[in-house]
C-alpha cells in the first residue's frame, strides 16, 4: 500500500495505522495465493470470451423483445453462451428467475415426481430450501407436499463427503442427489471440484440414471472447471452472485442435460411453452456484460476472502477456510464469539459502502431463515452478495460470513474497515 493511499484511507476515514499495518503484512503472507487466483481468472476469462466469439455476439443480441417474448435472439444466444462456458447441453438464463433459491427450486421441481426420493449429501441445504423441501415451515407447495420424499447425508467430521452413508442412503426410488458446494451457513470448507467430481463418479456408479445435481451459488469461476465438466447433470446459481459480475439485475440459471433442462422450462413457465417464451425486459446486454467480467470480479471477491481469513488468523480468530485451503467458493468465515462482534463487524461493512453507508444494519427476521439474520450490503444491486456484503444468523458460535466486492481494493477495504468498526467498539485490541 503506498504512502498516498495510507494518508488518504487515515485522513478521509479515520483508519487506525495499527489497522492499516496489519493489512500490509497480511497481503505479503498472501502474495503467493494471489497469484495463483490470477492464473485462475486469465484462463477463465479467455474462457467466456472463446463463448462469445463462438456465438457471434452482436449489437443486434441486446435488443428489446415485448410481449411474449417469441424469436429473441439475445435472449437465445445468451442462454448457448452460458451452455458453452459451463460445458452443458442447454441453460436458462432469466431474469424472471428471481434469485439463487428460486433457480434451485426450479432444478429440484422441474425432474422430481410424486413418489420420488432426493437425497442431500452435503448436510443440511442452505436455509431458505429448507421450506422448499418441507424440512421446515407449512409446507405449502413444497417437495413433501408434493410427496417427493427427502433424505439427508451429513458430512464427516472433517466436513467431507460421507461415502458410506451415502451408498447405505441410496435406494431404489432416489431419483436425485443434490451437493451443495458453498459453506451456506455451515463451519465447513466449500466442497471442491476434486471432491465434486469423485461425487458425481461415486453416485453414478451406483446407479447411472440418478440424477445428480450441484448447488453452485458462490462457485462460478472459482476452478478453471466447473461441476458439470466433472459429472453434474443439472446445477443452478445465481445472477446476483459471481456469473453476473455485479452487473445483472436480477436472475438465476440453471445448466445441464438438455432433457432435464426442459423438463424444468416447463416448471419455469408452463407445460407446453417452456423456454419459448419469456422477456428479458432489455436486461440481455447486463448479462451478458456482467458474465464477460465475471472472471475478473470474483478474482478481487475471492482475493478479498484470503485478505480477510489472514488479517483475522493472526489477530487469533477461527477462520474458514484456512489461509492455505484451495478455496471453492467466494465466502470466508470468522467466528467472532459474541452477537455484539458479529454487529460490528456488518456495520463495518455497511460502512464501507458506496450505497447507503451510513446505514446501521440491526438483526431481523427474514423470510425463509429460522433464525434473525443481520445483513450488510450497500450494493448497487439489492441483495447483490457478489458486491462487498456479510452476513450471519444470530445463532451461537457467532460465525459472519463474509463475501464479495466488485473490485480486490472494495474488497479489502471492506476488511479493514469491519476491523476498524470491532476496535470502535472495543471489541478488538489492536
Amino acid at each position: 500500500m503506498r504512502n498516498n493511499t495510507r494518508d488518504l484511507l487515515i485522513r478521509e476515514f479515520d483508519i487506525s495505522p495499527k489497522i492499516l499495518d496489519l493489512i500490509e503484512e497480511s497481503e505479503k503472507d498472501a502474495a503467493g495465493s494471489f497469484q495463483e487466483l490470477d492464473d485462475i481468472m486469465a484462463y477463465n476469462q479467455y474462457k467466456v470470451l472463446a463463448a462469445f466469439q463462438k456465438n457471434n455476439i452482436r449489437d443486434m443480441h441486446f435488443s428489446w423483445t415485448t410481449g411474449y417474448g417469441y424469436d429473441d435472439v439475445g435472449r437465445d444466444a445468451l442462454e448457448q453462451v452460458y451452455a458453452d462456458i459451463f460445458h452443458t447441453e442447454a441453460a436458462l438464463v432469466r431474469p424472471i428467475i428471481v434469485s439463487g433459491t428460486h433457480a434451485l427450486t426450479l432444478a429440484l421441481m422441474g425432474p422430481l415426481r410424486p413418489g420420488d426420493e432426493l437425497i442431500y449429501s452435503s448436510g443440511g441445504p442452505y436455509d431458505t430450501l429448507e421450506e422448499v423441501i418441507g424440512i421446515r415451515g407449512e409446507g405449502k407447495g413444497s417437495l413433501k407436499e408434493y410427496g417427493v420424499n427427502y433424505k439427508q447425508v451429513e458430512l464427516t467430521g472433517e466436513g467431507k463427503i460421507d461415502f458410506d452413508a451415502l451408498e447405505k442412503a441410496i435406494g431404489p426410488k432416489t431419483k436425485m442427489v443434490c451437493l451443495q458446494r458453498a459453506t451456506g451457513y455451515a463451519w465447513r470448507k466449500a466442497i471442491s471440484i476434486e471432491e465434486i467430481e469423485e461425487w458425481a463418479a461415486f453416485v453414478k456408479g451406483i446407479r447411472p440414471d440418478i440424477i445428480c445435481m450441484v448447488d453452485n451459488c458462490y462457485g462460478e469461476f472459482l476452478h478453471t472447471k466447473e461441476p458439470t465438466d466433472v459429472g453434474a447433470d443439472i446445477m443452478a446459481g445465481s445472477l446476483i452472485k459471481n456469473p453476473g459480475g455485479g452487473l445483472a439485475l436480477a436472475g438465476g440459471y440453471v445448466v445441464g442435460r438438455a432433457d432435464l433442462i426442459e423438463k424444468v422450462s416447463y416448471r419455469m413457465t408452463s407445460p407446453g411453452v417452456g423456454s419459448d417464451s419469456g422477456l428479458m425486459f432489455g436486461q440481455t446486454r447486463a448479462m451478458l456484460q456482467g458474465l464477460f467480467t465475471a472472471p475478473k470480479t470474483v478474482n478481487g471477491a475471492v482475493k478479498g476472502a484470503v485478505l480477510c481469513a489472514r488479517a483475522f488468523e493472526k489477530l487469533g480468530y477461527d477462520i474458514c477456510p484456512g489461509v492455505g485451503d484451495v478455496r471453492s467458493d467466494i465466502i470466508q468465515a470468522v467466528r467472532l464469539g459474541s452477537p455484539e462482534a458479529v454487529i460490528a463487524f456488518c456495520r463495518g461493512i455497511q460502512a464501507a459502502a458506496p450505497v447507503d453507508s451510513a446505514v446501521r444494519p440491526e438483526p431481523c427476521d427474514m423470510d425463509g431463515y429460522g433464525d434473525k439474520v443481520v445483513m450488510a450490503a450497500g450494493a448497487f444491486v439489492q441483495g447483490s452478495s457478489i458486491e462487498l456484503s456479510a452476513d450471519a444468523p444470530m445463532r451461537e458460535p457467532y460465525n459472519v460470513y463474509f463475501q464479495g466486492g466488485l473490485t480486490y481494493e472494495h474488497s479489502r477495504f471492506g476488511v479493514i474497515r469491519a476491523l476498524q468498526e470491532l476496535k470502535d467498539q472495543y471489541l478488538l485490541s489492536l
